[in-house]
């Protein structure tokens, strides 16, 4: 059976503009979600341009953002283990640091962003 990471697969041409994102939920889904929480106290610190914001009775998402903050798409991550989630933000492009506190590659700063020649070669997916 396909997982929710494998049933996910990125729209490159919607994705165009993709440059940061952030992970919504509520603090008191997280209790029940072990793997999501995982991910959130303890990965989203290494990755570059991804954040947490808490809302109240959110169920968990990925909500991709283009350069000017517009919402390109939402990942729900309920049924997501923590694993499959890393992946995800890796394929998408999202630069993994060292430590929380390292320093960014220059050629990392706008990262995931793409330049539109290699968004052409993901169309298919």
């Amino acid at each position: 059976p396909a997982t929710a990471a494998t049933a996910y697969r990125p729209d490159w041409n919607r994705l165009s503009g993709l440059t940061r994102a952030r992970v919504e939920t509520c603090g008191g889904q997280l209790n029940r979600l072990k793997e999501v929480k995982a991910f959130i106290t303890q990965d989203i610190p290494f990755y570059h341009n991804l954040v947490m914001k808490h809302l109240p009775g959110a169920d968990p998402e990925l909500v991709l953002l283009g350069r000017r903050y517009e919402e390109l798409e939402r990942i729900p991550l309920s049924e997501m283990t923590r694993e499959e989630i890393n992946a995800l933000v890796q394929e998408l492009g999202f630069y993994r640091k060292a430590a929380p506190d390292a320093q960014v590659p220059p050629e990392y700063v706008w990262a995931p962003a793409r330049p539109p020649e290699e968004t052409s070669d993901h169309a298919d997916l």
